[in-house]
């Protein structure tokens, strides 16, 4: 093979194990194979397949280390970024994470397979059913916009201690905002999904429909602390804060919520009187991601040394109790817990809760609120896990167990670790999409929750 033709991932990375010259070498070669459809004002904008390609190549020299990572590497190009590498990590301080690196034998299932790939063809059913909600959208005065997308990567993770694992990781998701009076309403809905084999565009458009339709009475309601039902994409926005928040490493050194009085962490303190379970597994139905530890780069809750540590189930709340943090092999030494490194889903679960978010609002009492989404959220204190952000796309009034209209947007201030000892009632668990961190983060199961006095802090600007 020409050293300037196209090579497979496996050579890119065998190239670069090849050619290290320090102590240790961790080689990670990811392809990605991308389609998607766009949409605005009832007609198909964009459409597209895209294919993309990186190389990390991680140095260790010493306890210190030094990772590049470069795209489209070609075979003739990989020496120049491992000696990029190296001289990074002959140039760095000592890493307070170094440990051996991990030790593999036997590739893993498929090693030797190409990267998987993906087509328009996924959108086979999709596409023809979407254009059918236009047609019923143009007749009846609406407005559909969004996106729909399929994302396949492939990634080869090599070491010099002997690692060959590879992992296919499809993930996909369809997004629908529907607007009508002039673009005076507005709703969003959006699904999750591996394959779109099990996305149903007619029921996504009657939930917008339904949404709008809520939409056609305004209630005016000021800012307070308002009974609200979330539903689980809002619950996932805010629970994968939490989960990122999560590194036992900084909760150690007294700087998050999970930080313990006096030192140390809280793991084993009571968080919820609800025997409210989180917790992420490669193996979740629906949900499936990487059963090994992936890392380009260390931080408090990673560690390249860690590449390639086994990923099992693991739970971070047990019955309403802390029962882990992220832990790197370092961060375990330093806190004398067991080693529980991030995986790449979340799933919270109530045990007992039956039925569905209409189910959880029917069964409101009183007044209260029924939120769509969030976004925008930020962190306003680490402390506290307090984080501020906005509704959107409708909040909706509940009046004894009815949805009776729409009230305007707010601005939230609450804690998602606070949240869990305020739930008042929960609905069976479901594969959702968040709405924040859909970009970033789709693999999630939630519940819709009714928590006790959701903190509307002010009425926002964006209506």
């Amino acid at each position: 093979m020409s050293p300037t033709s196209a090579a497979t991932p496996q050579e890119l990375v065998e190239r670069a194990l090849a050619m290290s010259q320090t102590d240790g070498c961790v080689v990670i070669a990811e392809e990605t194979s991308s389609t998607n459809l766009r949409w605005a004002g009832n007609t198909l904008t964009t459409n597209g397949e895209m294919r993309g390609r990186s190389l990390t190549v991680i140095a260790t020299s010493g306890t210190a280390t030094g990772s590049l990572t470069r795209s489209n590497v070609r075979l003739d190009e990989v020496e120049a970024v491992v000696r990029a590498a190296e001289e990074a990590a002959r140039s760095a301080e000592p890493a307070e994470d170094a440990r051996p690196l991990i030790a593999g034998a036997d590739p893993s299932v498929g090693w030797d397979d190409e990267p998987a790939v993906t087509s328009s063809a996924v959108f086979g059913a999709f596409a023809p059913a979407l254009g059918a909600a236009f047609e019923r959208a143009r007749g009846e005065g609406r407005e559909l916009f969004g996106f729909a997308e399929h994302d396949v990567s492939t990634t080869y993770l090599t070491s010099s201690a002997g690692l060959r694992l590879r992992h296919v990781q499809p993930s996909g998701r369809a997004e629908v905002t529907g607007k009508s009076h002039r673009r005076s309403r507005s709703s969003f809905v959006g699904q999750s999904t591996v394959d779109f084999t099990d996305v149903d565009v007619e029921r996504l458009e009657a939930e917008v429909i339904r949404r709008l339709g809520w939409a056609a009475k305004t209630i005016d309601l000021g800012p307070g602390r308002y009974d609200t039902v979330l539903p689980p994409t809002a619950v996932a926005d805010l629970m994968i804060y939490l989960y990122w928040s999560s590194s036992a490493r900084e909760a150690h050194d007294g700087r998050t919520v999970f930080s313990k009085a006096g030192g140390g962490t809280r793991v084993g303190e009571q968080l919820s009187h609800l025997p409210v379970r989180l917790w992420s597994d490669p193996a979740a139905p629906g949900l499936g991601c990487a059963p090994f530890v992936e890392a380009s780069a260390s931080g408090p809750a990673s560690s390249v040394f860690d590449n390639g540590i086994p990923l099992g189930a693991t739970d971070w709340i047990a019955d309403g109790t802390l029962a882990a943090l992220l832990q790197t092999r370092a961060s375990a030494e330093l806190t004398g817990m067991a080693v529980t490194p991030a995986i790449d889903n979340l799933l919270l679960e109530v045990p007992g809760a039956t039925g569905s978010t209409d189910d959880l609002v029917a069964s409101t009492s009183g007044r209260a609120l029924l939120l769509t989404c969030l976004w925008y959220i930020r962190e306003v204190d680490p402390q506290t896990l307090l984080l501020t952000g906005l509704t959107r796309d409708g909040v909706h009034v509940v009046e004894d167990g009815e949805v009776v209209g729409t009230a305007t947007n707010f601005r939230f201030n609450e804690s998602p670790v606070d949240l869990l000892d305020r739930i008042q009632a929960a609905s069976q668990t479901q594969n959702c999409l968040p709405r924040e961190w859909g970009d970033y983060f789709t693999r999630a199961a939630m519940p819709a929750l009714r928590v006790e006095g959701f903190n509307m802090s002010t009425v926002s600007p964006a209506n």
